[in-house]
């Protein structure tokens, strides 16, 4: 309880929620470009195609507000998690299924092209020395001057570094229903991709995939930040 009402808490837990609304809004703004461009505009309809966080917050109230700050809370503002979802027209779906598939990746991708920004930008501070190779947390990758501007470019870069790997690992899990599941369809035949989305389409099927990979999830995505941050400190030594 001493924890909750430390101010830092309340203040690492607002660097972490707006983190993730924005991460989540880039997200299922790719999605909904993606099904634009390969002309679906079910989602550009609904304002998804957008980086207003208020079409999201709306769709999925439970997955944007609710869910993150009971995440956080339970887990003594180590991270936060959470999600939103963009609608799409499933005849478009069947009729042009290498569409959709691009649709599904584009998420993801976006997560990674964010956290890739993140790691350069922690990065080349830890090459100016302005950053130590200092890991805390998830919330804390590098060191800075306590107090600074640094010290809070750190926090917030180290937030959006973590919460997009995340973001791109666990939507990559080829099962449905996540991100994964649809870009298999890039890798099969068409009438193969279509058969793939009646499967994908049932409701235990679904359920079934988020309770397989929230507890697989930990096992995979421990190695690949490992590596990740391998590679960042790669080279830095502290000053």
């Amino acid at each position: 309880m001493e924890g909750v009402l430390d101010p830092d808490f309340f203040v690492i837990g607002i660097a972490w929620y707006v983190v993730l609304l924005f991460s989540l809004t880039v997200h299922e703004a790719a999605h909904a470009f993606a099904a634009l461009r390969g002309g679906d505009r079910t989602a550009y309809l609904g304002g998804q195609a957008s980086l207003d966080p208020l079409p999201h917050m709306r769709r999925e109230p439970l997955g944007t507000v609710l869910f993150p700050i009971v995440v956080y809370l339970i887990s003594g503002g180590r991270w936060m998690f959470g999600w939103a979802s963009t609608p799409f027209d499933p005849v478009w779906a069947r009729v042009y299924p290498r569409r959709a598939a691009w649709m599904s990746l584009a998420g993801p991708a976006a997560n990674l092209l964010l956290a890739l920004l993140a790691g350069a930008a922690l990065r080349g501070g830890l090459q100016a020395g302005v950053f130590t190779p200092e890991p805390v947390d998830f919330t804390h990758l590098v060191g800075a001057a306590e107090g600074s501007v640094w010290a809070a470019a750190g926090t917030i870069l180290s937030i959006v570094f973590t919460l997009n790997l995340v973001l791109f690992v666990f939507n990559l899990f080829p099962i449905p229903p996540l991100d994964g599941a649809g870009a298999l369809g890039l890798l099969l035949p068409e009438s193969s991709a279509r058969r793939l989305q009646e499967t994908f389409a049932s409701g235990p099927v679904a359920l079934f995939g988020l309770l397989f990979v929230w507890w697989v999830f930990p096992r995979v995505f421990g190695p690949v930040h490992g590596a990740a941050l391998a590679f960042l400190y790669a080279g830095v030594t502290p000053s």
